[in-house]
């Protein structure tokens, strides 16, 4: 018979390390951004009237496309990967903004919602890179 569970060492104090608690914390802050970033893009879209509109639509308008070009460059560094990837949000944003000026079609809506198609086809461009990786490993192991 197997053992599910057993008993901690009487040495164990029962509580987390640092390094363990990061862990832990990590997708709880990864998945609040997430909230926040989604509640952002809402409140833009269907143009409620809110305090907190303004702020989290930032944070979407900066943490989505950041997001995306950070995933596509995982061969750098942690700070180089956050500098590049917080210097590509914001050349997505002002290239989004002079596109739309330049067309005369800005909009708030308009502009949420290229920069979440944009973030998104990025994100999406390099999960499939990611995948056809993963495939060509495959086959040649």
């Amino acid at each position: 018979m197997q053992t599910i569970w057993s008993k901690a060492p009487s040495s164990d104090t029962g509580q987390q390390t640092g390094q363990d608690a990061e862990k832990d914390l990590l997708p709880l802050l990864a998945g609040a951004a997430v909230a926040v970033g989604g509640v952002g893009a809402m409140l833009a879209l269907i143009d409620l009237s809110s305090p907190l509109r303004g702020p989290f639509t930032l944070f979407f308008l900066l943490a989505a496309p950041g997001v995306a070009i950070g995933a596509a460059l995982r061969a750098l560094t942690p700070w180089g990967r956050a500098v590049a990837s917080a210097s590509g949000a914001m050349a997505v944003n002002l290239l989004v903004a002079q596109g739309m000026l330049a067309l005369h079609v800005w909009s708030v809506r308009g502009g949420v919602a290229a920069v979440a198609a944009l973030s998104a086809l990025i994100l999406l461009l390099t999960a499939g890179r990611q995948l056809r990786r993963r495939a060509a490993r495959r086959w040649t192991s």
